[in-house]
């Protein structure tokens, strides 16, 4: 094998690697965890949703795709490897707002925006027995980011997902 067979395969491996730090990556490689609530809102049922009540419009009504999950946290090396991955994530072009570590409790709002508009927020938390991420790709004003975030919104709005998520398993 030559030089340039092996740079070429180099390549590829650093691009494999770097793929892996992705929200796609993150919820393929959990959604058939044990224990995992995933959900995955396609386009049409976002207008669905929206219609359910003023809030939740006020909360997706700019998104193109939303996306929560739930999982168990049964160990602390399986917290570490959690944390680690959204590091991962949140380490490639996301603006971190808000971070809360505790020892390995973590809680984590991330954006990543484009000139004066957020395209995409992710809320990660992890207190040990259990963790969830909510992650939202859209056009929203910051200000709106910002006033969701103070009130809770998001933390709502991934209750609302949950408690979706059952209600369409029974």
């Amino acid at each position: 094998m030559g030089t340039r067979s092996l740079f070429i395969i180099g390549l590829l491996c650093l691009a494999s690697c770097g793929s892996y730090n992705s929200i796609d990556s993150f919820y393929e490689a959990h959604k058939n965890d044990n224990q995992v609530t995933a959900i995955r809102v396609p386009q049409f049922m976002l207008t669905t949703l929206s219609g359910i009540s003023p809030e939740i419009k006020e909360l997706i009504g700019g998104a193109n795709d939303l996306r929560y999950m739930h999982f168990a946290v049964e160990n602390p090396s399986r917290a570490q490897f959690l944390n680690t991955q959204i590091n991962g994530i949140t380490g490639n072009s996301f603006i971190e707002i808000f971070r809360k570590n505790d020892e390995l409790k973590r809680s984590v709002v991330s954006i990543r925006e484009r000139k004066n508009s957020v395209k995409e927020i992710l809320i990660y938390n992890n207190n040990i027995s259990s963790g969830s991420l909510l992650y939202i790709n859209g056009d929203f004003n910051p200000a709106r980011v910002r006033h969701m975030a103070q009130n809770n919104d998001f933390d709502n709005l991934g209750n609302f997902l949950g408690n979706y998520g059952v209600n369409l398993s029974n």
